[in-house]
């Protein structure tokens, strides 16, 4: 390992230290093997293109030719995206959660030449401050109690990986009542912050399925605290500083507890999800804030993260000419000086002052005007910021990771399916369509298995279970969108691949990585949320729609399995469960909504229209012709159109409405459910 090997690969972060004078080498037996061989320890980095931080280590240390020479001569360097391996950044950052430290990135682990983590952190400085070693320092120390305390250091790996064989062993249960998820709720809507919005203190993420999980329970309860939570929250990200009210989209988090300082790196995966429940608040709000944001976030991503072949781009970094936020802040003088006149209104609206509002330079929020103003009002502050966007044009972008990740990109084509059939924007629903394409041909084998990441024509690294599982609930998505049989039976392929090399036959619930793909220390099986919904927590939510659409009963069976494998982690934890929480009332609660017509035929079009305006989170929708069976079983089976007119079925458990033809009549029959 005597040279840097990284230039081989095409993740765009491990191409950012493709010239670092560090041997760096991509994850590999053959990394492993030459570890056993020189009886070295691992040095592991993992990060990714968008990470402010592992920026600030590359420049200070992986750029350094002295720190650079220290690492290898004392280690062999292995270099990871954790967007391209999810697989092994979720072994090391559970193992250094064992070691009592804070996650995040970089995550700097320290491994024996088989694998095992033995101690660990996150960013080091190059010399000792905030309270954290100094990188060199740190490097010395790994390497002398290696070579002087082996069986110490063999007993710390021992530990850890025995602490890492949880990570396949949740604590199950009977499964999840409504009255639990009830309760869970009420847990999740005290830690709400009653000013601000968002969950807890400073820094803040937005936890879109933390809200979801709150919605759902105003939908079902009609309790209005919980839908405050979520108006609360979705107001305050929607108007602060972690979205871009220039260009479209929000930032991953907030540094503050206000909203106003952005993380600045926007992350594909974030804004699928906010799309998501944007849309859904929207459709019993009607707020037109929440619609504007969904409509310039999915703007955003048809100019700027669409990939020539039609899928999306994973990432936008945080940083620009080596700055956080540079390309993002304004100052006075630049808003006076383009919009002269207009700019003392739009100040005002927007917090700009000749102090700024961080480190000297402004975020443009609108925390002091979270309503929307009138409309002559709204329309010349939107021409003010199409000023500023093509100024900011001329900036220096940005890096874009421009790999495609298939978990992502199926939350982004479910989100965009959705938001197209509630706001009727068929461009939107193009994209989803020419994204799922290039996943499901592109991004497979010749027997219909996925890999997780793809760019510059080359498709890398098995699937993981969240590609499965986030693609086929996009399949499912667009089968409701469109309503074509080839998506529902693509999903039921992926599922079934799912089945056979991801379940658990033992203990059940789906592992990480499948059976066949290369063995790590650890084979991780969990249902807790990351930054992403849990494969398994989205699986539930698939095995339910599918059960429903087909009436194939070990749909059900095997969803419920999943819930009870992870029940007792879910009543235990309350936070990070989200998803199947909510898969699991999708499966208990499902409104079923049937309507007898045709695609395309103006009577069809005229209910499904009525539909976009209710906010269902359970609802499990099938247009079906006039001469097509129902699933044998199904609770409007039998039943037909009348007057040869399409017509609308609603079903609660075996119980459906009249036959509704009127659109006005199928509107204010979903008004007054829960």
């Amino acid at each position: 390992m005597k040279r840097n090997a990284l230039a081989e690969e095409t993740s765009p972060y491990l191409l950012q230290h493709k010239d670092n004078p560090v041997h760096w080498q991509a994850w590999s037996p053959t990394a492993l093997a030459a570890a056993r061989a020189a009886d070295k320890p691992i040095l592991l980095s993992i990060g990714y293109a968008a990470c402010h931080w592992c920026h600030v280590m590359a420049h200070e240390s992986f750029e350094n030719r002295d720190v650079a020479a220290l690492m290898n001569d004392l280690f062999v360097n292995i270099k990871v995206d954790r967007e391209e391996r999810p697989d092994l950044d979720t072994i090391y950052q559970y193992a250094l959660a064992l070691l009592g430290e804070q996650g995040g990135w970089p995550l700097t682990m320290f491994l024996m030449p088989t694998g095992e983590p033995f101690w660990g952190g996150t960013y080091f400085p190059p010399e000792a401050r905030w309270g954290r070693p100094g990188f060199p320092d740190v490097l010395r120390a790994i390497s002398n109690s290696y070579k002087t305390e082996r069986e110490k250091v063999a007993n710390n790996a021992a530990a850890l990986k025995q602490g890492l064989a949880r990570l396949s062993a949740p604590q199950g249960g009977a499964g999840l009542s409504i009255e639990a998820t009830d309760r869970i709720a009420g847990r999740l809507a005290r830690e709400v912050d009653p000013v601000n919005g968002g969950i807890g203190d400073a820094p803040k993420f937005p936890q879109p399925g933390v809200f979801e999980l709150l919605w759902r329970a105003f939908r079902r309860t009609r309790q209005e605290p919980l839908r405050h939570a979520v108006e609360l929250t979705l107001t305050h990200i929607s108007q602060g500083g972690i979205y871009d009210h220039v260009g479209g989209g929000y930032s991953r988090y907030a540094v503050d507890a206000r909203w106003l300082v952005p993380h600045f790196e926007k992350m594909l995966y974030d804004n699928a999800q906010l799309v998501d429940l944007l849309t859904l608040a929207w459709q019993e709000t009607g707020n037109g804030l929440y619609a504007m944001r969904v409509a310039e976030t999915v703007d955003w991503i048809s100019r700027e993260m669409l990939t020539p072949e039609g899928g999306f781009s994973s990432s936008l970094d945080a940083d620009s000419e080596h700055e956080e936020g540079k390309f993002y802040v304004w100052s006075e003088a630049e808003i006076d000086a383009l919009l002269s006149e207009r700019a003392p209104r739009f100040k005002a609206f927007y917090d700009v002052s000749a102090a700024g509002n961080w480190e000297g330079h402004t975020i443009l929020n609108r925390l002091h005007h979270l309503e929307l103003a009138d409309p002559a009002t709204e329309a010349e502050l939107a021409a003010c910021r199409a000023i500023l966007f093509h100024a900011r044009e001329e900036r220096v972008h940005p890096g874009l990771d421009d790999k495609v990740l298939a978990d992502w990109t199926g939350l982004m084509i479910a989100a965009l399916a959705n938001a197209a059939t509630v706001f009727e924007r068929p461009d939107w629903l193009d994209y989803a369509i020419d994204a799922f394409a290039f996943v499901a041909e592109q991004m497979s084998d010749g027997e219909g298995r996925l890999f997780h990441a793809s760019r510059a024509g080359k498709k890398r690294h098995a699937a993981v279970l969240d590609d499965y599982a986030n693609m086929s609930r996009a399949a499912l998505a667009l089968h409701e969108a469109t309503g074509d049989e080839r998506y529902l039976a693509r999903a039921e392929a992926w599922v079934a691949i799912a089945d056979r090399h991801y379940w658990d036959a033992t203990g059940g619930g789906y592992f990480f990585t499948a059976d066949d793909t290369e063995a790590l220390i650890a084979r991780t099986k969990t249902a807790q949320d990351s930054p992403n919904p849990s494969g398994n927590g989205v699986m539930v939510g698939v095995l339910a729609r599918l059960f429903y659409l087909t009436g194939k009963n070990p749909y059900r069976e095997r969803a419920e399995r999943i819930v009870a494998t992870f029940a007792g982690d879910a009543e235990r934890q309350v936070f990070g469960f989200a998803a199947l929480i909510n898969g699991n009332e999708l499966l208990q609660r499902a409104l079923q909504i049937v309507v007898r017509g045709r695609m395309g035929e103006d009577d069809t079009a005229a209910l499904l229209h009525a539909l976009s305006g209710a906010s269902l989170p359970n609802k499990v929708l099938m247009v079906v012709p006039p001469e097509a069976a129902l699933p044998e079983g199904h609770p409007a089976a039998g039943k037909g159109q009348i007057g040869g007119r399409a017509t609308a079925y609603v079903c609660e458990g075996p119980v459906c409405s009249l036959p509704l033809t009127d659109p006005a009549a199928l509107a204010a029959d979903l008004a007054q459910r829960r």
